[in-house]
């Protein structure tokens, strides 16, 4: 943490790519779609997008086009963005095709204002399909989808670059669900394919589906990329893939910024929840819910402090949690300044707090922690990455 400073993320720009090394193996000469949507999981979208595309991550993807923009102002050289969300105004359109970014379709009207936007720049734009086979959030039905892969492919001022499907399951360990999406779109591309539909990218496995690995890639030997997210911060989908060696790339902490001696019965904090059972020492750190925090931690979560854990004491504030870090007489006791982590260092080992730790206690996913903190807390990058 820096000179000065209360409350910082560090992002470990060399776990990141060692990550993203781990992906590459899982990929087998794939391509390797990287995901940097939601500021690259709130770990700061232009350090960790340079730092992946120096790892060997030829493609990058965001959610919208603003996303986009934001990377392409910052320089970034990556030959392709994919904008997962697609479009949704003409002025996005033209943004599109003016950035070299790759917008998705997910029916007529996005494939109208790409044509329009298309034709007015004298020039195709690249888009990819997403089919739904499943997932039932996003893309073309399996019903319509052949119909519309040929609408696209004979689209003016349109080019298919790729099709895509989304798992809405792959964190499980039953498979089945992933393997009937895969028949479902399978049989999708062969349909299309045999009325002239040729996509040069193809693309099923979210960072689960990859980690579950060779029985989800093998049985659609099409994909030519994967799209791995959660995993490239070093984060577990799920419990079944955690003996791959993903290491944490954010550590969110806080120096203590206060000591106070509390009576047995004293309450600390809004609705005075917590009482003190015996003398204890309430440490406050400079952390809420502003920043990332969860409410729902109060009481259930810990944080790592002077060695060892120490449980947060009271309801977590906007701005302030307490910690009881017990009645300490020995020279080694917390002091002031002493930084405290949230979640960050360790993958649930003694020595450290994993975000899926931090996650459970809240009764949440790992993805909320991560993009949750909050943007009064500095992202402070570690490990170099190229600066283009």
């Amino acid at each position: 943490m820096e000179e000065g400073g209360v409350r910082e993320a560090t992002i470990d720009l060399g776990a990141l790519r060692a990550n993203a090394a781990v992906a590459l193996g899982l990929a087998e000469g794939r391509e390797v779609i990287a995901v940097v949507k939601a500021d690259a999981y709130g770990h700061g979208a232009v350090a960790v997008a340079r730092s992946l595309i120096e790892g060997g991550c030829r493609r990058l993807a965001v959610v919208s086009v603003e996303e986009a923009v934001e990377l392409r102002d910052a320089g970034l050289s990556a030959p392709d963005i994919l904008v997962l969300a697609g479009l949704h105004s003409r002025a996005e359109a033209e943004e599109a095709g003016g950035r070299r970014l790759t917008p998705v379709v997910h029916g007529d009207e996005g494939l109208s204002l790409v044509a329009e936007a298309g034709r007015s720049l004298g020039e195709p734009i690249s888009v990819e399909a997403e089919v739904d086979t499943g997932m039932t959030r996003m893309g073309v039905a399996p019903e319509g989808a052949v119909d519309f892969l040929v609408r696209v492919v004979e689209t003016d001022g349109v080019d298919l670059a790729g099709v895509f499907t989304h798992f809405s399951r792959a964190d499980e360990v039953d498979l089945k669900p992933c393997f009937e999406q895969l028949a479902v779109f399978r049989g999708i591309l062969d349909s299309a394919r045999g009325l002239g539909v040729e996509p040069r990218s193809v693309h099923v496995a979210n960072s689960a589906g990859l980690l579950a690995g060779k029985p989800i890639l093998d049985a659609l030997p099409e994909v030519t990329a994967v799209r791995p997210g959660l995993m490239l911060y070093g984060v577990s989908p799920a419990p079944q893939f955690e003996t791959v060696p993903l290491q944490p790339v954010m550590c969110l902490q806080a120096r203590v910024v206060r000591l106070q001696d509390v009576i047995p019965g004293q309450p600390v904090g809004y609705g005075g929840t917590f009482r003190a059972r015996n003398k204890t020492r309430i440490a406050t750190l400079p952390l809420g819910y502003a920043d990332g925090v969860p409410c729902a931690a109060a009481g259930r979560g810990w944080v790592w402090l002077g060695g060892k854990r120490h449980p947060i004491a009271g309801r977590v504030s906007m701005d302030y949690l307490g910690v009881d870090v017990g009645w300490q007489d020995d020279p080694q006791r917390v002091r002031l300044g002493d930084r405290a982590v949230i979640f960050g260092n360790g993958k649930r080992e003694a020595a450290g707090i994993s975000v899926e730790e931090a996650a459970a206690w809240a009764e949440t996913i790992p993805y909320e922690p991560l993009v949750r903190v909050g943007r009064r807390v500095p992202r402070r990058a570690v490990g170099a990455a190229a600066s283009g």
